[in-house]
């Protein structure tokens, strides 16, 4: 069914991609592809934006519902995610492409680096591929090439979200849009302002736990996820740019009985290795939630433009 799915949802994107071809296009000139090809602007028609971005969060406390906070044993959460678009219209006005997420998370106190291990101890451990996106990224209105869409529709491919107590993730259907902004600060291209709004609703099976450990639909599933981030970046060359910035996480309940939110702040900065290859590194830290779980987040990521 989920295979079926898939399929049905790929094409639909990838004929939506084709038709919504545009006159407009997006010539920059100088600087880097870190500079000029912000998360707001797509590529041109025939060029592969191909990302591969890894988060490892790691908690050692948790905030009830009333935000009052409590010590825990760490709980580990490694995230993989690679993303591969291709232009389809040469005035970059769409992309079509596929977002893939691995995961490995530990619990029970293990070491934030034993998500590196892999090795699926019982009530401990669990990894492997969770999750495929069918994407289409648009720009919506012409004369905005620096405001832009990003729809998907992830597909599970999990059968269980917890398994003897080890959360692995979300065992539901998301349909996914995100929308990206980034403006100038100035005359200069020394400072940029990027904005991201991401708003997921979740659907499909309520969670229920089976005698055997294992658990059948989602957390999460009948609510609507949003999650607005700022960030301010600074370019001391066009090689290279250091940045700061804020993210919220709400979870809205629609009908599953269960809210959450959290809020982060960060630091990171971004390099241009090659003119096709560049690097990330970004850290978080979750200063206040609401039934949720605390910590801190470390990132690499690297981008690669064919």
């Amino acid at each position: 069914m989920k295979k079926n799915i898939l399929l049905i949802v790929l094409g639909l994107f990838i004929t939506l991609g084709v038709n919504a071809q545009d006159d407009s296009a997006d010539d920059d000139q100088g600087g880097s592809v870190i500079q000029n090809l912000t998360p707001s602007k797509l590529i041109g028609e025939g060029q592969i934006d191909i990302k591969w971005f890894n988060n490892l969060f790691t908690q050692t406390r948790i905030a009830n519902v009333d935000g009052d906070v409590r010590s825990a044993s760490r709980e580990n959460f490694f995230t993989s995610t690679l993303d591969a678009f291709y232009g389809v219209s040469e005035n970059r006005r769409v992309t079509v492409g596929a977002i893939l997420e691995f995961r490995s998370n530990t619990i029970g106190g293990r070491g934030a680096f034993d998500v590196f291990s892999f090795d699926g101890e019982r009530g401990t451990a669990r990894s492997g591929l969770t999750s495929i996106a069918p994407s289409v990224k648009f720009v919506p209105f012409k004369n905005l090439s620096n405001f832009s869409v990003q729809t998907s529709f992830v597909i599970p491919t999990i059968e269980s979200e917890f398994d003897e107590g080890v959360f692995f993730d979300q065992d539901g259907f998301t349909f996914q849009n995100r929308f990206f902004y980034d403006l100038a600060l100035g005359n200069s291209k020394e400072w940029q302002l990027f904005f991201d709004l991401n708003t997921e609703f979740n659907f499909g099976e309520d969670l229920v736990f089976l005698e055997d450990g294992r658990s059948e639909g989602s957390f999460a599933n009948d609510s609507l996820r949003l999650t607005p981030g700022a960030f301010l970046s600074y370019f001391p060359s066009s090689k290279f740019t250091a940045q700061v910035f804020v993210q919220h996480f709400q979870l809205i309940d629609l009908g599953n009985d269960f809210e959450q939110d959290l809020t982060a702040v960060g630091t990171g900065a971004k390099y241009q290795l090659t003119k096709s290859l560049n690097i990330e590194a970004l850290f978080s830290y979750f200063a206040r939630g609401n039934d949720s779980g605390l910590g801190e987040s470390y990132n690499i990521g690297l981008r690669y433009l064919l």
